[in-house]
């Protein structure tokens, strides 16, 4: 899957900067006809041996275990029990590995509770399409993670990965109030929230992560954010412990990034007709690499340590996820 040019910039942007661990925060295995999503050259199920193939092609003798997601699509809805239980059956007997249930907003929380508890998954993954109102864009955090479920997780001390929607992100003051009261009621669920806070236009981070100070179960995973300044307003505002490392697999195997435009941003893939241009044709790597570096200019304008490196890419997920590693 990786080309030429995509070696030639791993040796060029990141083989000095990454760390010899990484702890993969997010990711998202699968299995055909169950997702909307694929990848060219995989086309039959990808589980942990797949996922860790693709990953020693990112960044080499570098994975060091993972959280996987489980996904559901309102399309194949159907599915979505099957996808929870390949999850775990990727994660069982794995001490490096944790899984996370996909849970629908309607679901009965004693019932996830429970299934959480027979597959041996650690927390929950919700998505806002399966939110009761359209645009799901623009939901509410209680219309696709009612308050019942962060309390299940809180009595069960899981964690929850959270993709935040509305246009404004953290900036918004919706997300902002009910990031502070899930996070303030229930201490003992951890909340991670995906692609640095949706970060995908900085500005919204720069604006609205001053409202989340002080709130001590409140975590960041990178998953495919390439504004540098989304991670640096994490670190410089929260501290680097709150941030860990995410591939967002398969999104991190395509090719282009985002772009965070005027007060939005948009995505520019493979197929995407903007790479022609008059002083040459741009080749765009892939996702997951352009994500790295944008890790790595964040830490560089943060002047952070390399053990500070280090917990971003690995120590900080061994906390977060109670992992009984070095």
């Amino acid at each position: 899957m990786l080309n030429d040019q995509d070696r030639e910039f791993f040796q060029r942007e990141l083989a000095s900067f990454l760390p010899p661990r990484a702890f993969d925060a997010h990711a998202h295995l699968w299995l055909p006809g169950c997702v909307d999503f694929s990848l060219p050259g995989c086309d039959g199920p990808v589980g942990r041996a797949e996922y860790e193939s693709l990953m020693a092609e990112l960044h080499p003798e570098r994975s060091c275990g993972a959280l996987f997601l489980s996904f559901a699509t309102t399309a194949r809805e159907a599915h979505r029990d099957t996808m929870n239980q390949w999850v775990a059956s990727q994660v069982a007997g794995q001490p490096s590995y944790r899984g996370h249930f996909f849970v629908r907003p309607y679901d009965n929380p004693e019932w996830v509770r429970d299934e959480v508890r027979r597959l041996g998954l650690h927390g929950l993954k919700c998505y806002h399409t399966f939110a009761d109102c359209q645009p799901t864009w623009q939901a509410e955090i209680p219309r696709y993670l009612p308050e019942p479920l962060v309390q299940i997780a809180h009595e069960e001390a899981w964690t929850i990965t959270l993709h935040i929607v509305r246009d404004r992100g953290l900036a918004d003051a919706s997300n902002q109030h009910w990031i502070r009261r899930y996070c303030e009621r229930y201490p003992a669920m951890r909340l991670i929230l995906a692609h640095s806070g949706r970060g995908f236009q900085p500005a919204h981070n720069l604006e609205g992560l001053e409202s989340l100070r002080g709130l001590d179960n409140l975590y960041f995973d990178t998953s495919a954010n390439c504004e540098p300044i989304a991670h640096q307003a994490i670190i410089r505002t929260l501290g680097h412990e709150r941030l860990m490392y995410g591939s967002d697999l398969p999104v991190s195997h395509m090719r282009g990034r985002h772009l965070g435009v005027a007060d939005s941003f948009l995505w520019l893939y493979e197929d995407t007709p903007v790479w022609d241009v008059a002083y040459g044709p741009v080749r765009p790597v892939l996702i997951g690499l352009e994500h790295l570096r944008s890790l790595k200019w964040a830490c560089w304008s943060e002047r952070l340590s390399d053990s500070a490196v280090e917990d971003i890419f690995y120590h900080n997920a061994v906390r977060v996820f109670g992992l009984a590693l070095g």
